[in-house]
């Protein structure tokens, strides 16, 4: 079979997988870096096959618009940038308590507050901690190349329908506005069957399935909270994953997600090319983290870099993996700058002169 292959930018990309993976409806709301899900979707999805799209009031809106229409066991979605989910935290707790399955797009952009809207890694605590109230987590997938902003939407609907549970992409906005050829796949037909949870009217031979978070008695809402720990517990167990480049013999290895893992590839290409073995180790979950890996990775380094889009966020999980195995270093920039190659080699330079004589 012929590969389809096209130039597009990172938004665009993910809006045309959505349409090939089958999704049923998108709500959403304007927000740049990633207004171009929407207005793609607006010109494309329904022509094409039936998906309906709309744009909400508010992010608001669109979170609990998600929430009803996930709760007809339909294919859902809604993508924003940081200040719009950070309006959309409570409704995805109240998904999340429910236990259904929605796909979140994170378009991330410098903050805090409305910020500025070139890229940023400063959502990562809210992404992976639980952003709104209550013990809950999102499955959470870091693209770090457009490609991935394609292949990871049929697989995040995947996830979300085996677990019943939102599945985060958490993109940056220089991901969002790149172009990159991609490799798109085959259309999937979207969903004709009903599950058996969904909402969508009470059939005489079945008792009613009521979808809801409020449960008044506590011994009732403690029990939902077990529940979802030992779901989250059989997702840390199956669904972890990582890409491992240049590890085996490395001295010294960058941790980075997202396009940082990309830009600390080339810095760590330099840095062999001074005779330096750096490798890069890249979560791809950053929930579940890949924290067993990299702690048997700490047994053989002498030292880890972690760099981030932010002010340091995913490296205290990185240290949490570590637990005091080998020296953890930081690097990091902020407000929508992004590092340079050069800038992590220094980094490397500047922090490792000992080790890496």
């Amino acid at each position: 079979m012929k590969k389809e292959l096209r130039l597009m930018k990172g938004n665009e990309a993910l809006a045309e997988a959505a349409i090939r993976a089958g999704c049923d409806g998108y709500f959403g709301y304007p927000i740049t870096p990633q207004s171009e899900v929407l207005e793609y979707l607006s010109k494309e999805a329904y022509k094409r096959t039936g998906m309906i799209v709309l744009q909400a009031e508010s992010e608001v809106a669109s979170i609990n618009m998600v929430y009803g229409a996930a709760g007809t066991g339909k294919k859902v979605m809604t993508s924003s940038s940081s200040p719009g989910i950070s309006l959309m935290q409570e409704g995805i707790s109240y998904i999340a308590c429910a236990e259904l399955p929605c796909l979140i797009v994170n378009v991330m952009r410098g903050g805090p507050g409305l910020g500025t809207i070139q890229p940023s890694q400063g959502d990562y605590f809210q992404a992976v901690k639980g952003g709104g109230h209550g013990d809950y987590k999102l499955i959470v997938l870091a693209p770090s190349t457009v490609q991935e902003m394609v292949d990871f939407v049929p697989l995040s609907f995947d996830l979300a329908f085996k677990y019943k549970n939102p599945v985060m992409i958490l993109a940056d906005g220089a991901l969002g506005q790149m172009m990159e050829k991609v490799e798109l796949f085959d259309p999937i037909p979207r969903k004709t069957e009903v599950e058996e949870w969904a909402t969508v009217g009470k059939p005489k031979n079945r008792k009613r399935n009521i979808i809801t978070s409020l449960h008044i008695e506590p011994d009732k809402m403690e029990e939902i909270n077990h529940k979802l720990q030992k779901k989250y517990k059989e997702i840390e167990k199956n669904e972890v994953r990582y890409e491992m480049i240049n590890c085996d013999d490395a001295d010294i290895i960058i941790v980075a997600f997202g396009l940082v893992a990309r830009i600390s590839s080339k810095a760590a290409e330099l840095a062999r090319e001074k005779g330096l073995k750096v490798g890069v180790f890249r979560p791809i979950t950053l929930y579940p983290f890949p924290y067993e890996k990299l702690n048997q990775l700490a047994d053989n380094v002498k030292g880890i870099l972690v760099t981030e889009m932010n002010a340091g966020q995913m490296v205290e999980d990185v240290k949490l993996a570590v637990n005091g195995k080998t020296d953890v270093y930081f690097y990091g920039r902020m407000g929508g700058i992004v590092p340079s190659p050069e800038e992590i080699l220094a980094q490397l330079e500047e922090k490792f002169s000992g080790e890496l004589v």
